[in-house]
C-alpha cells in the first residue's frame, strides 16, 4: 500500500517468471543499445549493425548459461561457498575475456576491420554493458521486487 501512495507500482513474480523477464527486457534493450553504439563505432548504420548486435546478444545468453554452469561446477568441487570480491571478480573477468575472445572475431569479420579496430569496438561495448547491466539490474529489482523481500503491511 504504501509503495501505490508513493506513485510506484511493485510487481511480484515467481522466481523463473522473473528471470525470464529480466533476459528478455535486458536483451532487447542491449540489442537497441548495442546496434546504435556498433553503427557510430564503426562508422556504418544501424541497418548493418543490427544483425551483428542480435548474434552477439544470442552468443552471450548462451555463454551465460555455459560460463555459469561450468563456473557453479567449479565451485562444488572446489568446495567455494562463499562469493567473496576475489571470486566474483574472477567470475566476471572469466566471463567477459571469454565473451571476449568468442566475439572477437566475429567483429572483424563482420566489419572488415583488424584485430585492434574490432578490440577498441568490443571494449566500448563491454564498458558500457558494464554501466548498464548495473542500472537495469538496479531498476528491475526496484520494479520487479524478490518475493521474499515483500514489505511488511501496515494497518
Amino acid at each position: 500500500m504504501q509503495a501505490l501512495l508513493l506513485g510506484v507500482i511493485l510487481f511480484y513474480l515467481s522466481p523463473i517468471k522473473r528471470r525470464v523477464l529480466y533476459v528478455t527486457l535486458f536483451e532487447i534493450l542491449a540489442v537497441l543499445f548495442a546496434t546504435l553504439m556498433l553503427a557510430a563505432l564503426s562508422g556504418g548504420n544501424a541497418q548493418q549493425s543490427l544483425p551483428i548486435a542480435i548474434a552477439v546478444s544470442a552468443i552471450a545468453v548462451a555463454w551465460n548459461y555455459i560460463y555459469n554452469t561450468l563456473f557453479e561446477a567449479w565451485e562444488r568441487r572446489s568446495g567455494t561457498t562463499d562469493r567473496t570480491l576475489l571470486v566474483r571478480s574472477i567470475h566476471a573477468m572469466g566471463f567477459e575475456g571469454g565473451l571476449l575472445a568468442i566475439t572477437l572475431p566475429l567483429y572483424m569479420f563482420w566489419y572488415n576491420v583488424g584485430a585492434y579496430k574490432a578490440f577498441t569496438m568490443v571494449a566500448a561495448l563491454l564498458l558500457f554493458f558494464l554501466l548498464y547491466t548495473f542500472i537495469f539490474t538496479l531498476l528491475f529489482d526496484k520494479v520487479f521486487v524478490l518475493p521474499n523481500s515483500r514489505q511488511p503491511t501496515h494497518t
